[in-house]
């Protein structure tokens, strides 16, 4: 495998955090170098949270610059915007169609863009989009989105199933691991 670029976008409460320790166990598991790099902003009342997962033979640096990523796996619309430019030409992104308003937006200071799935369409990357909260709600936890999209990612990479599986099984507490394959086996038909 060549290096492979991630980058975890969202908002604080997404299960971000939680995603990026699932991919890391991933590239262990497959016996790569692996760096994860958390950027919070305020992470606990719904700020920013970007993640880089850079795995493969050798990785040098945990930072992921402009244009450097393969897949961008973006848990809330806004934040696909504000991070898209890291995204390589021919990259995919992986969005989560959810609105969560930033706080400008809520006090009124500032309007939520509009039209930004369509800023996505026809741009030379490929175009993943998934109603990731519904798909959880039908899983039986909201709190399930993350695995959601991550059962999509994981479809659209070369790595085995049960590689993605036994990461679960070592990341996810006991408790929710049932409602998490769901969540994961319906992201995973999404390809």
């Amino acid at each position: 495998m060549s290096d492979l670029n991630i980058m975890i976008v969202g908002v604080g409460g997404q299960g971000t955090l939680m995603a990026s320790r699932l991919l890391g166990n991933v590239a262990m598991q497959l016996g790569y170098d692996v760096k994860v790099s958390e950027v919070h902003g305020m992470s606990q009342r719904g700020g920013s949270v970007v993640t880089y997962v850079k795995m493969g033979k050798k990785i040098y640096s945990p930072i992921i610059e402009k244009g450097e990523a393969d897949i961008i796996l973006a848990f809330e619309k806004l934040e696909a915007l504000r991070w898209i430019d890291y995204l390589k030409q021919g990259g995919a992104l992986i969005l989560n169609d959810q609105q969560i308003d930033p706080m400008p937006v809520i006090t009124g200071k500032a309007i939520y863009p509009e039209s930004i799935i369509e800023r996505f369409e026809d741009g030379g990357i490929r175009l993943f989009k998934v109603n990731g909260l519904q798909i959880a709600e039908e899983c039986g936890n909201t709190k399930a989105v993350n695995v959601v999209l991550i059962g999509l990612l994981a479809a659209t990479t070369s790595i085995d199933r049960d590689i993605w599986e036994k990461a679960m099984e070592q990341v996810i507490p006991q408790k929710v691991i049932e409602v998490n394959r769901k969540a994961f086996d319906k992201g995973y038909l999404l390809s």
